[in-house]
């Protein structure tokens, strides 16, 4: 068996007898301060320990959400009507997605911004509008000019009242012109007004007629609109529930057409107007003059362009009375990130995601003392920031968000005046990595605390002690000389 005494000899803290130690006040002194930095460095570190940090790195972007990207955004327009409100994709590429619908949602609001009532259904339009031949032929006045003042009175007077909102420098105008006054002929024949009184067809000169055309929000020429005698009641946001007609334009449609809605009245009962069940291509005309417009596009990861626009294949616009004023209630890039998450992030980083919405209840008011035909741009760099959170070693969670960068201008355009977001993407990404922090570390960093302060302070203790002697050595030699 080995000995005690054996044992004893590997023992690197061997005990010096209290008899043969001297205490000093110095050493108190310094042995206070060596445990008050002690503790201080240990509250650092342990500090320093319970504290998140990251790592921010510029690398190629490899998201892993594809080729596309969403943009999210939500849009009111007091000054554009529903009825011609346009969403339009491009890019660079040569892509050109006109009149997005699957994946939006238009409601039409009042100045205020409002909503006056449900979705804004535009229902099947087509691509083509046939148009009569009677351009070359002598044009005989049929319909009856409306104004301010007669308006009222014939839309109470007649079940069913037909009007052409037009504009006499518009082509489309022109091309109905012949049609309509034939139409409004023939129909005047067979029901006549004062005798029948079913059906009268009338026109608005809109350039003549600047306030009443507003007052029905006509934005595009020619649009026609169907009156119902039954419903006129004045609702709060505009005037009386109408339907606007987008059917073919020849005469022999036209006056088919204005058959079937006189089919659905009694000559008898000329009190109200009742829906025809007949296949025409109409739907309700907007109460209002605004609109908002909500949904999504999915657009290819390269430079482009989200457009909003009033466009019609068959109607004129008078681009100085278009106003593309808009507020953005809402608009971003990429997958919505859940408020749970996001919290998350922003306990690593509390700025995260000030720029994800960075236009966020943002207001593009042009009041017209400019210029007209002013188009509103926004220029939109976009950027991926990747945020990978570590639970432990092997356990990870990575966080996809785009924020952008915006900057807004308001120009003058010979077109028709547009609400542009051009977005460009960046090739390169954020990437920001939570780091790891070892128990293990955290130890020896301690252990380096503990025996570095109490090693230094043992060092100036011996110092300040051997200067000590020394200098009584040498006080003590001049005295006996």
């Amino acid at each position: 068996m080995i000995s005690s005494s054996k044992i004893k000899s590997v023992d690197f803290y061997r005990k010096i007898p209290r008899d043969l130690t001297e205490a000093s006040l110095f050493g108190a002194g310094l042995s206070i301060v060596a445990a008050i930095a002690m503790i201080v460095l240990f509250g650092m570190e342990l500090n320093d320990f319970l504290t998140l940090s990251t790592t921010t790195s510029i690398v190629v972007d490899n998201s892993s959400d594809g080729d596309f990207l969403r943009i999210d955004f939500n849009i009111s327009f007091p000054a554009l009507s529903c009825e011609f409100a346009s969403v339009d994709v491009s890019d660079v590429l040569g892509t050109n997605r006109l009149n997005i619908t699957k994946t939006i949602r238009k409601v039409s609001i009042d100045p205020h911004l409002q909503p006056t009532g449900a979705e804004f259904h535009p229902g099947p339009i087509p691509h083509y509008i046939k148009h009569g031949d009677e351009v070359d032929e002598e044009i005989v006045e049929g319909a009856i000019p409306l104004n301010g003042i007669n308006f009222e009175k014939l839309s109470h007077q007649y079940p069913i009242l037909v009007v052409n909102f037009y504009a006499p420098w518009c082509y489309w105008s022109t091309r109905l012109k012949p049609s309509w006054e034939k139409t409004a002929k023939i129909m005047k024949e067979r029901y006549n007004p004062e005798t029948d009184g079913r059906i009268l067809l009338a026109k608005v000169d809109c350039t003549a007629e600047i306030d009443l055309c507003k007052s029905h929000h006509v934005q595009g020429y020619p649009s026609i609109r169907i009156f119902r005698k039954g419903s006129n009641l004045r609702e709060s946001h505009g005037q009386h529930e109408h339907e606007s007609y987008y059917g073919d334009r020849d005469t022999e449609t036209l006056v088919k057409t204005m058959e079937n809605l006189v089919a659905s009245i009694p000559q008898e009962n000329q009190r109200l107007a009742l829906a025809d069940k007949s296949n025409v291509a109409k739907r309700p005309a907007p109460l209002t003059g605004g609109c908002r417009i909500d949904g999504y596009v999915r657009v290819k990861k390269v430079p482009g362009n989200l457009i909003i626009s009033a466009s019609s294949a068959a109607h004129s616009f008078d681009a100085s009375k278009m106003n593309m004023s808009h507020v953005i209630s809402h608009l971003s890039f990429g997958k919505a990130v859940s408020p749970l998450v996001l919290s998350d992030v922003k306990r690593l980083i509390p700025s995260h995601g000030r720029s994800h919405d960075k236009l966020n209840g943002r207001s593009f008011i042009n009041d017209r003392d400019v210029d007209a035909n002013v188009t509103i741009e926004h220029y939109l760099q976009v950027v991926k920031t990747e945020v990978v959170t570590k639970k432990s070693s092997r356990d990870h969670k990575t966080i996809e968000q785009y924020e952008y960068t915006a900057h807004s201008s308001l120009a003058q355009s010979v077109h028709i005046p547009v609400a542009k977001f051009h977005f460009e993407l960046s090739p390169m990404q954020v990437l920001i990595t939570e780091d790891s922090k070892s128990f293990s570390h955290f130890i020896t960093n301690v252990c380096a605390i503990i025996g570095g302060v109490f090693t230094v302070a043992g060092i100036l203790d011996s110092i300040f002690y051997a200067t000590i002697t020394l200098t009584r050595k040498t006080e003590l030699g001049k005295n006996f000389r």
